[in-house]
């Protein structure tokens, strides 16, 4: 007899989208699942990001659930790396320092024990940054972005799931179509669930050709950073608090290369590939969470997970697998389960 599936709805084909629905085909095969959005790589905001694993805080989000979040997405993606799917994933291991210009209150950041080989930098590794007294070295992944989506997309596919290029304007649409929507449309969800806590910030980068680089610098306010990657060097960035335009700053360019030349003097004289912008959807605090919509005596049952702002990359597989377990509670059991008759 024929298995009826649960039919669940992805908005959102960047990141958080596709983690999101790989996660819910690997552990919810009940479940057939549709990715929707209006764009895909290389086209998303997640396409920006250099996609290095390197915690960013949210205020209003427990500490204990971020540090479980961020060794979820590490030990997953350490698997990648350490199998025979690395190369086409893109995802690979990555050595460097985060420098400070005075030594910040914790030394030891919540995410230190994950990463690997962490330790205070020594003295022959400062004088490299002789404006800077205080640095940490350690070991951590990195993600290249026009590699690890589409193999995402890849692996959906493959485990029965379906991708979707079109723009969702009322989240009513699907009601009758789909049983459960879950939802990663970062800031869509503005205008699709009336969140206003949701804000771009935009980020700037610039892809240079630089293949001398082998190890990452990160300046600890975040700002300022170079991210050697498969086929570029990164080279970061900026932080416009509710900013909209995601066309580049000939201003903002100059900054990040003046920045990072002071870290790194051999830059001096890159040539730059291209630059990138994207809005990264900022809240104070994730929202990952179920939600009932009621319209008109109609109900729609929605998991939200949203908000990840600039460290999507770091977390992306913890919270994948909280909605899972949320999607769990939520869908009604499979109409394939027999009990055994008593004779």
């Amino acid at each position: 007899m024929p298995v009826e599936k649960i039919k669940v709805a992805v908005i959102g084909g960047g990141l958080v989208g596709l983690s999101t629905a790989l996660c819910i085909t690997e552990s919810l095969p009940q479940c057939t699942i549709t990715v929707i959005s209006e764009e895909f790589s290389p086209n998303t905001t997640s396409d920006v990001a250099a996609g290095c694993l390197i915690p960013h805080s949210y205020p209003d989000t427990s500490l204990d659930q971020q540090k479980s979040w961020f060794k979820e997405t590490f030990d997953y993606l350490f698997k990648i790396a350490n199998s025979s799917e690395a190369g086409e994933a893109g995802i690979h291991l990555i050595s460097g320092w985060q420098i400070f210009k005075s030594a910040p209150k914790e030394t030891y950041p919540f995410w230190w024990q994950t990463v690997l080989g962490f330790r205070m930098m020594n003295k022959a590794e400062l004088a490299k940054f002789p404006s800077y007294t205080f640095g940490q070295a350690f070991t951590t992944l990195k993600c290249q972005a026009s590699q690890y989506l589409p193999w995402m997309e890849k692996k959906i596919k493959s485990n029965g799931g379906y991708l979707e290029r079109r723009k969702i304007n009322n989240v009513w649409d699907l009601h009758g179509i789909y049983d459960v929507v879950v939802n990663c449309s970062g800031l869509g969800s503005r205008h699709l669930f009336g969140d206003h806590s949701i804000y771009p910030v935009k980020g700037q980068v610039l892809e240079v050709n630089a293949p001398w680089i082998k190890h990452f610098i990160r300046d600890g306010d975040g700002n300022t950073y170079i991210y050697p990657g498969i086929s570029c060097v990164t080279l970061g960035g900026t932080r416009q608090n509710g900013v909209w335009s995601n066309l580049p700053n000939e201003q903002a360019s100059k900054g990040i290369l003046d920045r990072c030349c002071h870290l790194e003097p051999s830059l001096c004289e890159v040539s730059v590939i291209q630059e990138k912008v994207g809005l990264r959807p900022t809240r104070s605090a994730l929202r990952i969470e179920k939600d009932i919509l009621i319209k008109n005596g109609k109900q729609l049952t929605v998991v939200h997970n949203y908000g990840h702002g600039g460290g999507g990359y770091s977390i992306h597989w913890g919270t994948a697998r909280k909605v899972s377990k949320l999607l769990q509670e939520v869908i009604p059991l499979p109409h394939n389960v027999y009990t055994k008759s008593k004779l």
